[in-house]
C-alpha cells in the first residue's frame, strides 16, 4: 500500500440516537475528560471530543434511525487511494462525500475515510481508563473474512489472535489511539460494534464513576464487564492495562 494511504490517526465515532445525543455527550465527555465542539452537519449531528492538551481521537453523531453503536474513522493523506484499496479488498461505498468516503466491510460493518489533519498527541488516561478501542462483532460465517480484510487493510498494524479464541486484535502503530477487536459471535447475528474502555489495573472503581456518572452494568465476564450508558448504548470495561492496552503484566 502506498504510504500516502497509511493511516495517521484514528477516530473512535460513538453512534446514538439523536434524540439522546445530548445525554451520551454529556456522559462521554465526563467519562474522557473532554469538551464538547461546536456542532458540525446538515442537522448538527456530529461532535468531536476535545481534549486538552491533545488531539482528539473520539467523536459522537446522532442517528436518525437505528439503535447506533460504534465505528471507526481512519484518517489517512490520500483519500481516494485509501478508498480505492479499500474497496480492491472487498469493501462497498456506502456514501461519498466531498473529501471523506464512509465504506462498508465485507462483513457490513461501517467505516470512514477521512483526511488527516496532523493530529499526533494522543489523550491521556483519565480517571483510570481510556476509550482506546472499536470492537466488531461479527457472525461466525463472515469472520475469518473480516479478520483477513482488516489485516490486509491496515499493513502496518500488527495483526494477532485474541486472549481467548473468538477474540482478533488489529493493534496499531504507537501513538495511534484506537485499536481494533474483531469477535467472533455464537451465532448469524448481524454484525455489531461498540467501544472499549481498557480500565485496568482497578476496574472496579472505573465501573463505580462510570455508575454514578449514570451507567448500569448489564453482564459480568472474567475479564471485562459490559455496560450501559444513559443514553441506551453498549460498551465495556476491560481488565487491559489503561496505559499501554495490554493485558495485565504484558505490552500485547
Amino acid at each position: 500500500m502506498d504510504s500516502r494511504h497509511r493511516v495517521r490517526w484514528t477516530y473512535a465515532f460513538i453512534d446514538r440516537p439523536a434524540e439522546h445525543l445530548a445525554r451520551a455527550c454529556s456522559f462521554w465527555t465526563a467519562v474522557t475528560g473532554t469538551r464538547l465542539s461546536e456542532p458540525r452537519g446538515d442537522d448538527g449531528e456530529f461532535v468531536t471530543l476535545l481534549a486538552e492538551g491533545a488531539d482528539p481521537c473520539v467523536k459522537a453523531q446522532g442517528v436518525a434511525a437505528g439503535a447506533g453503536g460504534a465505528h471507526l474513522d481512519f484518517a489517512v493523506e490520500d483519500v481516494p487511494g485509501f478508498v480505492a484499496a479499500a474497496l480492491e479488498l472487498g469493501a462497498l461505498t456506502e456514501a461519498a462525500h466531498d473529501g471523506w468516503a464512509v465504506l462498508r466491510s465485507p462483513a457490513g460493518q461501517l467505516f470512514c475515510a477521512v483526511p488527516w489533519a496532523g493530529e499526533s498527541v494522543r489523550p491521556p488516561v483519565v480517571a483510570g481508563s481510556r476509550l482506546d478501542q472499536v470492537c466488531v462483532s461479527v457472525p461466525p460465517s463472515a469472520y475469518d473474512a473480516e479478520v483477513a480484510f482488516f489485516t490486509a487493510l491496515l499493513p502496518e498494524w500488527t495483526s494477532r489472535a485474541g486472549s481467548r479464541p473468538e477474540f482478533h486484535v488489529i493493534a496499531p502503530p504507537d501513538g495511534l489511539p484506537v485499536r481494533v477487536l474483531l469477535q467472533r459471535l455464537d451465532g448469524e447475528e448481524p454484525v455489531t460494534a461498540h467501544v472499549d474502555l481498557a480500565s485496568g489495573p482497578d476496574t472496579g472503581a472505573v465501573r463505580a464513576r462510570h455508575e454514578r456518572l449514570g451507567a448500569v452494568p448489564v453482564a459480568e465476564h472474567p475479564h471485562w464487564t459490559v455496560m450501559r450508558d444513559p443514553a441506551g448504548g453498549l460498551y465495556c470495561l476491560t481488565g487491559r492495562d489503561a496505559r499501554t492496552g495490554g493485558l495485565p503484566h504484558s505490552e500485547a
